[in-house]
């Protein structure tokens, strides 16, 4: 039985983590809030207490982090995996962060002899512990193919996306879609509604029209419903990220750069408690004056 470490287990990574474990890996873990990884122990994963100590106890590293600063301390950091003196030496951060980081890391793990792919996830919590994330991967291919069963545990739309830190951009890139997604969709229920067509009709227009998609299914039910999980969205994060990229790149992105600003609205309004769907609509409940902030 292969021995595999997961280094943050929170929301995204513990359904990830525990897919390992479904597929047969052995599993040592590590996050810095040890009860979030309680659940994985029950179901047979051991805790250790240091990023070092999981690669020492394991022969492939993965990691699924929410912060650049976070990935850095990982790697680099007192008790990171740059003082491991045994064990793994390949890892593969599947966190959402920015491309700069990713490549950073890797220059300095390469001189202690390390490997890395960068992977990135499309999904949510609830595909995490389903297994039905879309995965993009980059870095050295055979690596990529070497250790795709390791992908297919968590994930099953998994591509390849090229040089290592591309998967980083790739999920910035998504990021700003879905923003632009999620603020359109939002946009037009608002107006549509106030000139007197019901939500579930436009529902049933879109989904009759050539701009349906599984993404805008997903959108159009969760605003129907009205059922808002109270929880942080990253997407605004990522889509900062992007939006620095672009800027760095000298590439105009002025529609992501709105729906950033619109993100930003409704942070300033204490609206920002929801997963995406639920911040596009209280943003422009508020905007259009349907909802004071």
């Amino acid at each position: 039985m292969k021995t595999l470490g997961f280094i943050g287990t929170g929301g995204m990574g513990s359904g990830m983590a525990a897919n390992l474990i479904k597929a047969g890996y052995r599993l040592v873990v590590n996050d810095i809030r040890r009860e979030v990884a309680r659940n994985l122990e029950s179901q047979g994963a051991e805790f250790k207490a240091s990023p070092k100590a999981v690669a020492e106890a394991s022969e492939l590293v993965l990691s699924m982090l929410p912060y650049n600063e976070a990935v850095q301390e990982v790697g680099l950091g007192k008790g990171g995996l740059h003082e491991a003196s045994s064990g793994a030496k390949i890892w593969i951060d599947c966190s959402s962060i920015d491309k700069k980081t990713i490549l950073n890391v890797n220059q300095e793990l390469q001189k202690k002899g390390w490997k890395i792919l960068d992977a990135s996830a499309g999904g949510v919590e609830e595909q995490a512990a389903a297994g039905t994330l879309s995965l993009w991967v980059s870095g050295p291919k055979e690596l990529f193919d070497q250790h795709l069963p390791v992908f297919q545990a968590m994930g099953k739309k998994i591509v390849h996306v090229g040089e290592l830190g591309n998967a980083k951009l790739v999920k910035n890139a998504m990021a700003m879609f879905g923003a632009i997604q999620h603020m359109g969709l939002a946009e037009i229920f608002t107006w549509l509604k106030k000139g007197g067509v019901s939500e579930e009709t436009v529902h049933t227009v879109l989904r009759n029209s050539q701009n349906h998609s599984e993404s805008v299914e997903r959108v159009c039910e969760t605003l129907v419903s009205s059922k808002f999980k109270p929880r942080k969205s990253w997407m605004p994060k990522d889509v900062g990220f992007g939006l620095e990229m672009a800027r760095e790149m000298e590439v105009p992105v002025p529609f992501s750069a709105l729906a950033y600003q619109l993100f930003s609205i409704a942070q300033a309004n204490g609206l920002d408690g929801y997963e995406a769907t639920g911040i596009a609509y209280h943003v422009y409940a508020l905007i259009s004056g349907q909802k004071k902030g």
